[in-house]
């Protein structure tokens, strides 16, 4: 009872400053596509309403007392997983020109169940060569060659390793290290996949707020990847050595979901998949254990994510 009171006191809250603030369309997102080279913009869910947020007094308030806390996302998620949610789907799927052909199913009883779609086998070309990284996921990607001597994304912070993985002697071995970021937007395909193979080790969670990863938001707070709430494992590799691979939730995403058993990893097979939201994953390498395409790199540096599809490669063993 005192839940469902407190539910109902913050979505009036919202109804009144949403009402009542003034809004401003938010700066375009731009990307590089990968498989033309173009730049092109990215056509982004609620960009407004992200912009509003991290770019007005009010707006911030708002974050500040109610967005990234949990019961938004338990709200939002317990409508997105009810069949109430259903009707949003077809209309999704037009705006965004989602390709409905590649679904191992094309029924869903609510907008989640489409939202953690599987795809057709085959429909994602895995790169197998043993001394190739894949990416993870369909997503946006970010690298940093070298993380110390790099600024991370784009309010001169440096991305601390201490701090994403809260373990001082884990951190100690990725100092200089590489690493690769890997944004999901809410029209991407949701399930993410293991990069490598190798021995994969026991998921460490970490609590934290939910905090939007949408570069809107990122620009005006980079901390956000540490403050998020996130998990981690270690692949074990024999030719990239030890890689953390880590999922980010953000605002709206109810969980992470492992789908993964045993301790195997074996590449382009799925390790999970996240509930509704736009959502990262991460990966850390030990300094001098890959070289990231160079494409990727160039890209980066001009402050440009890469389009990437699950299975492509995105870096060789050094």
């Amino acid at each position: 009872m005192k839940k469902n009171k407190q539910q109902l006191i913050i979505i009036i809250l919202l109804v009144v400053v949403l009402f009542f603030s003034p809004w401003k369309t938010p700066p375009p997102l731009h990307y590089i596509d990968r498989s033309t080279g173009q730049i092109k913009t990215e056509q982004t869910m609620s960009g407004t309403w992200l912009y509003w947020l991290y770019n007005n007094p009010l707006g911030e308030l708002t974050l500040s007392a109610l967005v990234k806390r949990k019961i938004i996302t338990e709200i939002y998620g317990t409508y997105m997983h009810s069949s109430w949610s259903a009707h949003k789907i077809d209309p999704f799927i037009r705006q965004y020109h989602i390709d409905t052909s590649q679904f191992v199913m094309n029924h869903f009883g609510s907008f989640n169940a489409f939202f953690i779609r599987k795809l057709k086998p085959g429909v994602r070309k895995i790169d197998t060569d043993k001394q190739v990284v894949i990416a993870p996921a369909d997503s946006k990607c970010l690298v940093y060659p070298d993380i110390d001597s790099t600024d991370f994304l784009v309010k001169g912070m440096q991305f601390n390793v201490q701090s994403f993985l809260r373990n001082d002697t884990l951190a100690k071995k990725y100092r200089n290290g590489s690493l690769l970021v890997f944004r999901l937007a809410p029209t991407d395909y949701h399930r993410y996949h293991f990069p490598l193979s190798g021995i994969v080790s026991p998921t460490h969670k970490i609590s934290g707020f939910y905090y939007s990863v949408n570069p809107i938001a990122l620009r005006e707070d980079s901390r956000i990847f540490l403050e998020n709430k996130r998990q981690y494992q270690i692949i074990q590799s024999p030719v990239f050595g030890k890689v953390v691979m880590a999922e980010i939730g953000a605002t709206m995403v109810g969980s992470m979901v492992s789908t993964h058993l045993g301790n195997t990893a074996v590449k382009g097979e799925e390790e999970g998949y996240f509930q509704f939201g736009g959502s990262t994953v991460v990966l850390l390498f030990e300094k001098g254990k890959i070289h990231i395409d160079g494409d990727l790199i160039k890209n980066s540096k001009n402050h440009l994510e890469t389009s990437v599809r699950m299975g492509e490669e995105v870096g060789l063993v050094r």
